[in-house]
């Protein structure tokens, strides 16, 4: 187990300045009594200026001067998803502990190796799984653990969202598979991480993919789902929504429950009937939240278990091997889409 870092502040250094990354500096501030900010990092010299300005910290076109001068403790990768491989790796390297987000890597052994390396290192390996951390998710997942469900028979997932070809035009490596993977595993990827998480190991996948946009990767697809527990799903999925996002859907029908939790990103329980009754059923309005954003409102309370985590008060929640579940259906998904067959899983004995 790595040392836990007492007595101090713990230093975190955000890599990468783009869409996402402020979630995290807002995540930051919210755990100022336990976090500060030593650096920033990023290959665009106007959005270095900017954030440098903005937060009065130190800010750097490469990760590898920023690990040597600023000492950070944790960095926090930002950056398209095809160099979190490298990054983090180099990190590891340097003794720093790794928070990326989502998905962790685009290939499999990408991911492999990342997990490993970490391990080599001492270090931890944290994967962003913020949804998790939402009201209406902890209550579902807290259902599906009591086994009010009873067996599950039907699982569906509807990710209906819009990205117009302006927002693939942003960044030479949006839309690309290298550095940023298609709709299944950018921006429905918190959704496939619930497949494993809420309903268990899969077994079988199928798949398959369309592109509409002028992108290398796929902006819509379906997929079929065959848990070990005998249960089966789909997936549909596309970014070309007219006007707007308009769902991000999970459906679970069991023997004794039925549950749909919708709204633009799992934001709503718009359906929670039980055959036996719970104290917390009460809780189903009051977990429900409007929002504006897909990102939905967990990134502060996934910090807090990191830096529990970091403190020696507790176990990663999502650590590398727990990313490996979701990036592993993200891969096998597109094989299948590849070869039009079905993949058994694990990918590998």
């Amino acid at each position: 187990m790595p040392e836990p870092i007492t007595q101090r502040k713990i230093r975190i250094a955000v890599v990468g300045c783009g869409r996402i990354a402020k979630n995290h500096f807002g995540a930051i501030e919210r755990h100022a009594e336990d976090l500060e900010l030593a650096a920033v990092c990023d290959t665009n010299p106007a959005a270095l200026a900017e954030h440098t300005d903005r937060y009065g910290v130190r800010g750097y076109r490469h990760l590898a001067e920023l690990l040597r001068t600023a000492e950070p403790d944790l960095v926090a990768l930002c950056t398209p998803s095809g160099l979190h491989p490298e990054q983090t790796i180099t990190a590891a390297a340097h003794g720093v502990h790794v928070m990326t987000e989502k998905p962790m890597a685009t290939r499999w052994q990408d991911g492999v190796h990342m997990v490993k390396a970490c391990d080599e290192a001492g270090v931890h390996l944290f994967v962003v799984k913020q949804n998790r951390r939402n009201a209406t998710l902890q209550l579902l997942k807290r259902a599906v653990e009591e086994k009010r469900f009873g067996r599950i028979h039907l699982v569906h997932l509807n990710v209906f969202w819009t990205r117009p070809q302006a927002y693939y035009d942003q960044a030479r490596w949006r839309g690309t598979w290298e550095f940023d993977g298609g709709a299944f595993m950018n921006q429905a990827s918190h959704y496939v991480d619930l497949l494993d998480w809420l309903i268990g190991p899969v077994e079988k996948v199928q798949a398959m993919v369309s592109t509409a946009r002028d992108i290398e990767v796929e902006d819509t697809g379906v997929l079929n789902v065959r848990w070990r527990n005998g249960a089966l799903g789909s997936m549909s999925v596309t970014m070309l929504t007219y006007p707007k996002n308009l769902e991000g859907s999970i459906t679970i029908l069991g023997e004794t429950g039925s549950v749909r939790v919708g709204g633009v990103a799992v934001n709503d329980i718009q359906l929670w009937d039980f055959a036996e009754p719970r104290d917390y059923d009460t809780e189903v309005k009051s977990a429900n939240y409007e929002t504006t954003s897909v990102y939905g409102f967990g990134h502060p309370l996934y910090y807090k278990n990191v830096i529990d985590s970091l403190r020696g008060q507790a176990e990663p929640e999502t650590d590398g091997r727990e990313g490996l579940k979701s990036l592993e259906l993200l891969i096998a998904a597109y094989l299948s889409a590849r070869d039009g067959g079905t993949i058994s899983l694990p990918l590998e004995y």
